[in-house]
């Protein structure tokens, strides 16, 4: 019994990690005799301000052989590093390649504005042009059913309002529904040709030259009609005249009545629900063109932005007759309009 208590205990063993995870130590750090580092409650150094981590991967006989293994570390990127996207990547391109080409097509963008600015600009003013594609829906609403029942509306006056540098100038289509848009002219026209496509191919005689053939047409009726309008002004010494932009828009929304002739002949009623039609809508579109134009051609003094002086009475019925005659001029191009 003394034999037994008197004998010694034996040692303890502590288990060997099976997957030791080894990072080598900095010449200042100690390392203990098994080769793994001793690990403190502190950082050894300051931390740096974009951290790189660090993916060991191990040979599988090292752990077995008990050496310290040889850990071959590759530097990722840390989260504060460039990010520099993988699109590029993905296609096969190199991605300095594809920010050289991102900055070129900026260079090229922003010399094409410029050119536009510098040759067109004063034909077509770029703030002018963002002005009359601010429409909102109840504004189209409201401008269509003025197109097709113009006796219905009134008044036809538009309004001003004043600028941050003092000076009036007409209100947006947004606030005003007597203001010219082009909107409504634009996506008339598109759908007018797309129209006459269909019609042709209703009538079984469709040819892919006729969606070119109404393009042309199209533009050539509003710059006929628009060339007609502004050389009546001119020879006319209207002053302070309305902007290209504006003579366009009043030219475009004859396409709305084109429209419906088109639609009211697809019914295959007859040719005479074809010819009514198309003698109403003409009738709508030369009385809103002879109220709209009336602030063009008889500017009012108290409401127009700018100064257009004194009318004698001969200028005045001059300047009715010309207007009168660009009303009933619509005749003739709604009638090659709507011949498809």
């Amino acid at each position: 019994m003394a034999n037994y208590y008197s004998r010694s205990p034996p040692p303890l063993q502590h288990p060997v990690p099976t997957h030791p995870t080894y990072i080598p130590d900095p010449p200042s750090t100690p390392v203990s005799p098994q080769g793994y580092q001793r690990y403190t409650s502190s950082p050894p150094g300051p931390v740096p301000p974009q951290p790189l981590y660090v993916q060991a991967t191990y040979a599988p006989q090292f752990r077995a052989q008990g050496h310290a293994p040889q850990a071959h570390f590759q530097p990722v990127p840390g989260p504060q590093g460039p990010v520099i996207p993988d699109i590029a990547s993905a296609w096969g391109v190199n991605p300095a390649t594809a920010q050289f080409g991102m900055q070129l097509g900026q260079s090229a963008v922003a010399a094409g504005q410029e050119y536009v600015q510098k040759n067109f600009g004063g034909l077509i003013p770029l703030s002018s042009l963002k002005q009359h594609f601010n429409v909102s829906n109840h504004y189209v609403m409201h401008k269509l059913r003025i197109l097709l029942f113009p006796w219905r509306h009134g008044p036809w006056t538009r309004k001003v309002r004043r600028s941050e540098q003092g000076t009036t100038e007409w209100q947006p289509p947004r606030d005003d529904v007597n203001s010219p848009d082009l909107y409504i002219p634009l996506m008339a026209m598109v759908s007018y040709v797309l129209l006459s496509a269909f019609t042709a191919g209703v009538q079984s005689r469709f040819d892919p030259r006729i969606l070119g053939v109404s393009t042309w047409k199209s533009i050539v009726v509003v710059l006929v009609d628009f060339l007609f309008v502004k050389l009546g002004c001119y020879f006319l010494n209207i002053q302070g005249s309305s902007p290209v932009t504006d003579l366009i828009a009043y030219g475009g929304y004859k396409f709305v009545g084109v429209i419906v002739t088109l639609l009211a002949g697809l019914l295959g009623s007859g040719t005479w629900l074809y010819v009514l039609v198309f003698v109403y809508t003409f009738c709508s579109t030369a009385l809103f063109m002879l109220r709209s134009l009336r602030s063009v051609v008889l500017p009012d003094i108290v409401n127009a932005p700018a100064t257009v002086g004194t009318v004698t009475q001969s200028q005045r019925s001059r300047r009715v007759t010309f207007l009168f005659l660009v009303a009933t001029s619509q005749i003739v191009y709604m009638g090659a309009l709507a011949r498809v």
